[in-house]
């Protein structure tokens, strides 16, 4: 074996992000307490199990806390087309006046130019839905529809009157039968408590554990706070079907980051403070700025093992799903090899995962 090939870097597959998860480890309700989820503190091996109040003794004075507050819509909307077939729509994007982008789930997709009733259509107190076409372009996968409300309603009114919680697929309710006794939880709980900017169709679920007195705490020891937006797309659940991850093709999200935020980032540095991302969306969305330059946009970032971060020293996240890009992301911040000896920690524990699971808190693996 030559040197140069000896220090080449691994190449990672799909395959290499799988693990075996017991079912009943995925969180089907939030703790009862948001900042009584536990955390493991994964900068070191082997790792510390806490609890998630704990978090502000783990940083530092200086330290800048970076939060996404972008607020989860009820985008998710069940309607049925002209011949009665059902139909369900998960709105992505609103673009400018009544104009949508949507997923589409339905047996038998109507043609361009038809109208779709949307709960219960307009003359019986919903409104109505008029394909335009795919989304981007003619082979995009998501759908541009025109909406047709009473009094000419926006978008965000007819997705707040008539939409549901779009939660993702892993957690079990009864949405479409308009009797899920979790409805109220979930408006409150699967929602930041410094959700501002409307769009996402998920929530950025790291920030999930936070509360006032956790702000307060983090207030109380120096640590400064700062956000951006990014609205979370329902692509954040789509799975990764190609084994050689450089076919992989992420879908595009929209981010912004503020100029007070560009402001807290370079004050941060000049203290020598570090920079802790609060959920991956805020990863993607720093280190779209830094490679970009641009403040806002839509970014398709893939950050995969080997890449090289500008900003983010730590990541506090939540555990991801086996073969996802968001394991591909924790996995190139903090090394995988790391990241796995956590996760197979998690798992012995019995920590809860995904949406509304316990969180993790990790270093860039350089900084160590």
């Amino acid at each position: 074996m030559t040197a140069s090939s000896a220090s080449a870097p691994r190449a990672f597959t799909l395959s290499d992000f799988d693990f075996a998860l017991p079912p009943e480890l995925i969180a089907q309700h939030p703790a009862p307490e948001r900042s009584a989820s536990r955390l493991l503190d994964g900068r070191q091996l082997p790792p510390t199990d806490r609890i998630f109040r704990e978090l502000p003794a783990q940083l530092r004075a200086g330290d800048l806390l970076v939060f996404n507050d972008t607020r989860v819509v009820k985008a998710r909307i069940f309607g049925e087309k002209a011949s009665g077939g059902k139909l369900e729509l998960l709105i992505e994007r609103v673009l400018t006046g009544h104009e949508v982008v949507a997923h589409m789930k339905v047996s038998k997709k109507p043609q361009s130019g038809s109208t779709v009733h949307m709960a219960g259509g307009r003359q019986a107190g919903g409104f109505d839905a008029t394909l335009l076409g795919r989304w981007p372009g003619e082979d995009g996968p998501l759908f541009r529809f025109a909406l047709h409300g009473p009094a000419g309603e926006s978008p965000w009114e007819l997705m707040e009157r008539h939409g549901h919680l779009p939660l993702p697929p892993y957690i079990e309710r009864q949405q479409a039968t308009g009797n899920d006794p979790d409805a109220a939880q979930d408006s409150q709980r699967y929602q930041t408590v410094f959700a501002r900017a409307p769009g996402a169709v998920a929530a950025p679920t790291a920030a999930l554990h936070f509360d006032e007195g956790v702000l307060a705490d983090l207030a109380a020891r120096g640590i400064e706070r700062a956000s951006v937006t990014l609205h979370v797309g329902a692509g954040t659940f789509q799975p990764v079907k190609t084994e050689n991850l450089a076919e992989h093709q992420m879908h595009s999200e929209w981010y912004e980051v503020p100029l007070a935020t560009l402001a807290a980032l370079e004050r941060c540095r000049q203290r020598g403070g570090r920079v802790v991302a609060v959920g991956t969306t805020t990863v993607r969305t720093l280190e779209s700025w830094a490679r970009s330059g641009q403040a806002s946009g839509d970014t398709n970032i893939f950050i995969t093992p080997g890449f090289q971060f500008q900003v983010v020293d730590l990541l506090l996240t939540n555990f991801h799903l086996p073969k996802s890009t968001l394991m591909m992301l924790v996995s190139a911040l903090a090394g995988y090899d790391q990241v796995m000896a956590l996760y197979r920690h998690a798992i012995a524990q019995g920590y809860r995962f995904f949406s509304y699971g316990d969180a993790m808190l990790l270093e860039r693996q350089d900084l160590k």
